[in-house]
């Protein structure tokens, strides 16, 4: 009889009730169907439309313009010197398997669920649940967020290394410094930095067309200096560093710690599967351009580092 009780006790149905009340608000999902009744439909959720505009080679520049970079510039150099030394073209190797891989799941999820923006929250909103897609979308905004603020300072303190240091030395003379960033470290209030990711965001605003076009003479640039470095690298290729013993200086350990560092080069081609919404061709484009742009950014990172050892 005292088991009849508790079993029928208020307090407890009422604790199991909002108990399957909150479960089924974290985990409910967001049907397939009515995403893409609506992109059909010519609606999204904000009630607006977004042209499609973009080709198959629109999104593969799009990729690679947001890959290449700081890779072929900095991490590169980086991973050889400190990390993995000639083994860097096998750290890179590495990273870009498990790059592809990755790539690979956004274009199966691409091909699922085509006509869609919002990239790996759209998937995880109609695959796992609303609690995990909301994780990953405040995820997805911190990693722009990292990441423009990464390539805005690394272009402010590139464009102040050409001007012999006289932007930071006007900035420091006339705003003063940032103290408490580390023990000795001073720095400064990086406004060229600030201007460049402003510019950015108009040229963002501006629609995804003129975008496309300005990271497509982004990209052009990119390919003049690849070829450059290639062709400069020719004359300073030392073949003993193939030797076994020069090759992996570090050994393995080190090349795995170097591909750990070089997986931070191919971040940023998940970008092309926030433009489902966008592409002419979604179901065809984000699969190929996802793989096209990976490729890409392997070759240019292995013949660069390969030129240069």
């Amino acid at each position: 009889m005292s088991g009849l009780v508790r079993k029928l006790d208020p307090r407890r149905i009422q604790w199991g009730s909002a108990w399957n009340t909150f479960t089924s608000r974290v985990l409910r999902t967001k049907p397939v169907e009515s995403m893409l009744d609506s992109a059909v439909s010519g609606t999204s959720s904000h009630g607006t439309k977004l042209a499609r505009v973009l080709s198959t080679v629109d999104l593969v520049s799009l990729g690679v313009g947001s890959c290449v970079g700081t890779g072929m510039y900095v991490v590169s150099g980086l991973v050889a010197k400190e990390m993995a030394g000639p083994g860097v073209i096998v750290s890179f190797i590495i990273a870009a398997v498990a790059s592809i891989l990755s790539g690979v799941c956004y274009a199966e999820f691409g091909v699922r669920v085509p006509k869609t923006t919002g990239s790996a929250y759209t998937y995880s909103y109609v695959t796992v649940g609303e609690c995990v897609a909301f994780f990953i979308g405040w995820n997805l905004i911190l990693e722009y967020l990292i990441g423009t603020a990464a390539g805005a300072s690394a272009l402010s303190s590139m464009a102040d290394s050409l001007a012999n240091h006289s932007i930071s030395n006007f900035m420091i003379s006339h705003i003063g410094t940032l103290n408490g960033l580390g023990k000795g470290e001073q720095s400064y209030p990086d406004l060229l930095a600030l201007l460049i990711a402003l510019l950015v965001t108009a040229i963002v605003a501006l629609g995804v067309k003129n975008s496309v076009g300005f990271n497509n003479a982004l990209n052009i640039i990119n390919l003049i200096v690849w070829v450059f470095m290639m062709i400069a690298g020719l004359f300073f290729v030392n073949g003993e560093n193939w030797d076994e013993g020069r090759f992996l200086p570090f050994g393995w350990s080190g090349v795995m710690q170097g591909a750990a560092t070089c997986f931070y080069a191919f971040i940023g081609f998940d970008i092309i599967a926030t433009t489902g919404e966008e592409a002419k061709s979604p179901n065809t484009s984000i699969p190929y351009a996802i793989t096209a742009s990976l490729i890409t950014c392997l070759t240019a990172y292995v013949s660069v580092s390969y030129f240069n050892l």
